[in-house]
């Protein structure tokens, strides 16, 4: 009888495991020819791509995207869904015939009356397409030419984390892959010495505003190989953490090093044919070439005082929206494919006039000049820039009422998302929704029909973005139809 050997065990090779290693290893080789002449710009060409990743089905508009997050869903009342007649109903109870039965959460569940509050703030038209524009986001205003505004988005979930986790992973199951990660596999990277997907956060200014919570599942890349999951850039210290060398260990010592461990890696690949092997063989080289670019990145001293005096005086305070956003262009300008910004305490249950005033002060300006910044450099052409929440507000008051104060419910029937660039028809408002702003009457937009745009700007459909797991065909959208909003689109 023979001893058992793990190690010769290790390197027996049953019939799935051939298979299995050999489809990894053309594959590497497919991606490997594609890396020697840089699959960024074989994809950029419009080049379909070969095998896995699928690449684009179609000439792209968007090279890459800045999705401005709002966590906690802004209210469509306060921002772009102008009610005007609301006003003559201030304080009268909601008709039962527009509710018509519909679920409300355990918050208002028990309340006596639903009570109309129309908002406290003004509304104007502006630009050529006249679209209405709340007080509070003046420099917004400023934009509406260059923007599209879409008023009827919907979606299933009432609740923040399930409305996130369908907003950005196209599931309200955790465990799935997000949008920006979906870009990353379907086109692969621009530049070897950044991620293909960078997460930022911004900080609120309003010390009184309810924060949600928000976990790295939003950014995960779920089913897909690790190294499309969104890489954390922090506001504070080290954009990235361990990015330094430690006292002692030089540049040529480290790359020694990681040689070593990439021979260590690749003996456990080839004995165990683990995918996740080799994608932390490609992110200890990312984490290696990220120590000389990303501080370039983050040093803002050769920015402009110009560009500074555009995003205002608090994008040279790091971590802020204004910050954020001058970041994000930066980013993209270096190839990254998909950033991602996300500014919390969007919760208005109470004293939401204020709360959202607040709010709407740290995004406006900086968000109008990510805009005019990419537009004056050429960029805008073939960047995509999308900003909104996770579902809308309920036009009945949460609690007390009075025309200076009051709050509002979830609402995922209808809420207020807008985009730019890359396509998109700036000046059109899109969609109608009721006199309450409670149900879409015209040109609905799910959540799906939103990814599946956003997909199409950067020549892939939606339909066909596929990764084979647990024997299903995964897509972004699901298994439910999904619509390219065409009525947005130039």
């Amino acid at each position: 009888m023979h001893p058992f050997d793990p190690l010769e065990h290790n390197f027996r090779v049953n019939r799935r495991q051939f298979f299995r290693q050999n489809a990894i290893g053309l594959g590497g080789i497919a991606l490997g020819s594609l890396l020697a002449g840089g699959v960024g710009r074989a994809f950029a060409a419009g080049a379909p791509g070969p095998g896995l990743p699928p690449g684009v089905h179609f000439p792209a508009k968007a090279k890459r995207c800045i999705y401005l997050s709002m966590i906690g869903a802004p209210s469509q009342f306060e921002t772009f869904d102008y009610k005007p007649e609301l006003a003559k109903r201030f304080d009268q109870d909601l008709p039962a015939s527009v509710r018509n039965g519909q679920r409300v959460t355990g918050m208002t569940a028990g309340q006596k009356r639903f009570p109309v509050a129309p908002s406290a703030y003004s509304f104007q038209q502006h630009g050529q397409s006249g679209a209405w524009v709340s007080e509070i986001l003046p420099h917004t205003a400023k934009m509406v030419d260059d923007i599209a505004i879409i008023r009827t988005m919907n979606t299933e979930a009432i609740n923040h984390e399930p409305a996130n986790m369908l907003s950005y992973t196209g599931n309200m199951v955790p465990g799935k892959a997000s949008l920006g990660s979906w870009l990353s596999y379907g086109l692969g990277s621009a530049n070897e010495d950044l991620p293909t997907f960078v997460v930022l956060h911004a900080r609120h200014s309003n010390p009184g505003s309810n924060v949600q919570a928000i976990s790295a599942r939003l950014w995960a890349s779920g089913f897909l190989p690790t190294q499309h999951a969104g890489v954390t850039f922090r506001s504070a210290g080290d954009p990235v953490l361990y990015l330094r060398d430690p006292d002692g260990v030089s540049r040529a010592t480290r790359r020694k090093m990681l040689d070593g461990l990439a021979e260590l890696n690749e003996m456990t690949y080839q004995a165990a044919g683990d995918p996740e092997t080799a994608a932390r063989l490609k992110q200890y080289e990312m984490a290696f070439r990220m120590q000389a670019s990303v501080p370039e990145l983050a040093d803002l001293s050769k920015e402009s005082n110009a560009t500074f005096e555009l995003y205002g005086p608090d994008s040279r305070d790091r971590g802020t929206f204004s910050n954020s956003c001058l970041t994000a262009r930066r980013l993209v300008e270096r190839g990254v494919r998909f950033v991602q910004i996300f500014h919390r305490g969007w919760d208005q249950h109470g004293n939401l006039p204020n709360d959202i005033k607040a709010q709407c002060k740290d995004i406006d300006r900086a968000a109008w000049a990510l805009i005019q910044d990419l537009k004056q450099r050429g960029m805008l052409d073939d960047t995509l820039v999308v900003w909104g929440g996770e579902f809308g507000r309920t036009v009945y008051s949460q609690g007390s009422l009075s025309k200076t104060n009051y709050g509002r419910d979830h609402h995922p029937r209808n809420f207020c998302v807008w985009a730019a660039g890359a396509g998109v028809k700036g000046g059109t408002v899109y969609g109608e929704t009721d006199e309450f702003s409670y149900n879409v009457v015209k040109d609905p937009v799910h959540v799906r029909d939103l990814h599946a745009t956003i997909l199409n700007r950067f020549g892939l459909d939606h339909d066909k973005l596929l990764f084979k797991y647990q024997g299903l065909d995964q897509k972004l959208i699901g298994v439910v139809p999904a619509k390219v909003v065409k009525g947005i689109l130039s």
